[in-house]
């Protein structure tokens, strides 16, 4: 499945972006970071989708920003939705990335390659030598 540009994904926190820890938030999961920033270099939008809300989801969205990632929209399909904000319910979104998925989280690199059909290029080790010049 290779995504069309500017499509909006819906992630949800614990388990997916961190490992479940709730109510605290857990450590983060390998290439959570990498994967949601280059999603959002490649022009798509991102909706945190979780059950937290009020201090726990403010907790959740400032860690998010701390480790480089501002979503489009918290637990509501736009910003200027307008919604009482005490309960988490179901919102719009063209794809959904979640721990409870059927199967499974897959690891972040995994589901980067899945969607773009490309793998993403690391910078390689340098090569040790037994010479000193």
């Amino acid at each position: 499945m290779k995504l069309s540009k500017g499509l909006i994904i819906a992630v949800d926190f614990d388990g997916t972006i961190v490992e479940d820890g709730y109510p605290g938030i857990g450590q983060e999961r390998l290439f959570a970071f990498e994967t949601l920033k280059r999603l959002q270099a490649d022009g798509h939008r991102l909706i945190l989708w979780t059950y937290r809300h009020g201090k726990k989801l403010d907790d959740a969205v400032t860690y998010c920003q701390d480790n480089g990632i501002t979503f489009y929209a918290v637990n509501q399909s736009f910003p200027e939705e307008d919604f009482k904000n005490d309960v988490s319910r179901k919102i719009h979104a063209d794809l959904f990335i979640d721990d409870r998925n059927i199967g499974g989280i897959l690891g972040w690199g995994a589901i980067y390659q899945m969607l773009t059909n490309d793998t993403p290029q690391l910078p390689k080790p340098k090569k040790k030598s037994w010479f000193k010049f």
